[in-house]
């Protein structure tokens, strides 16, 4: 990108943060646009890697109450399938305005991290998610040609009073921090233990099972 560009298209500001820990997580997207959006929707679109996923009967849920708004591409995902068996989505995680900042909009929404395989000296794997893209839909039609450029994205625009329209990602695009996630894995080594312990607890389940039976069964 020209540095006369790059001097005429403020920067677009993205902090990305995951809440809470372990498998289950709130992912907080935060942008300060480097100009007024004046009516626009304002989106984030990131790649959520195989080893995360959004539930959506979970997603279902909070739209309905209208606590988030997302769409997830595919739609549909294996919600019992390993890190080791699931494929990447692309997540549009449509953002809200700041009440006190016109330039500010934010959004979050559940993500989970799936089971992984047992490893070798470690009780920690590391997952990478990258930087979201800013994306603008507007219809008014000021955005300046120099500092966004229409974008092929095949999601509705939901903002207020506005049509569906084209989606504009910012022509200058600053290296961004990926945001590390470290989520626990089982440990190799444990694997005989843990085996034994489940084929002890399942044998110690169907016992009681049959003696509940045999007792307060009635048989003909």
């Amino acid at each position: 990108v020209p540095s006369d560009v790059q001097a005429a298209c403020r920067d677009t500001v993205v902090t990305q943060e995951l809440l809470k820990e372990g498998f289950h997580r709130d992912l907080l997207v935060k942008v300060e646009l480097g100009e007024d959006a004046g009516g626009c929707a304002v989106a984030a679109r990131t790649r959520l890697p195989a080893g995360i996923y959004v539930d959506p009967y979970e997603l279902a849920a909070l739209q309905q109450h209208n606590l988030t708004k997302a769409l997830l591409i595919p739609a549909v995902s294996d919600l019992e399938a390993p890190e080791y068996l699931a494929t990447p989505v692309v997540l549009l995680l449509y953002l809200e305005a700041e009440p006190r900042c016109s330039r500010c909009f934010h959004g979050s929404i559940p993500v989970h991290a799936r089971y992984r395989r047992p490893a070798e000296g470690t009780e920690g794997a590391l997952l990478i998610l990258e930087s979201p893209e800013v994306l603008l839909c507007c219809c008014h039609g000021d955005l300046a040609a120099e500092c966004w450029e229409p974008a092929e994205v095949g999601a509705p625009c939901l903002a207020r009073n506005i049509s569906p329209c084209q989606w504009h990602s910012p022509t200058h695009r600053p290296v961004h921090e990926e945001l590390v996630l470290e989520v626990p894995v089982g440990l190799r080594e444990h694997s005989s233990l843990v085996c034994a312990l489940t084929l002890l607890t399942t044998l110690l389940c169907a016992g009681l099972i049959l003696s509940a039976t045999c007792r307060h069964g009635h048989f003909s």
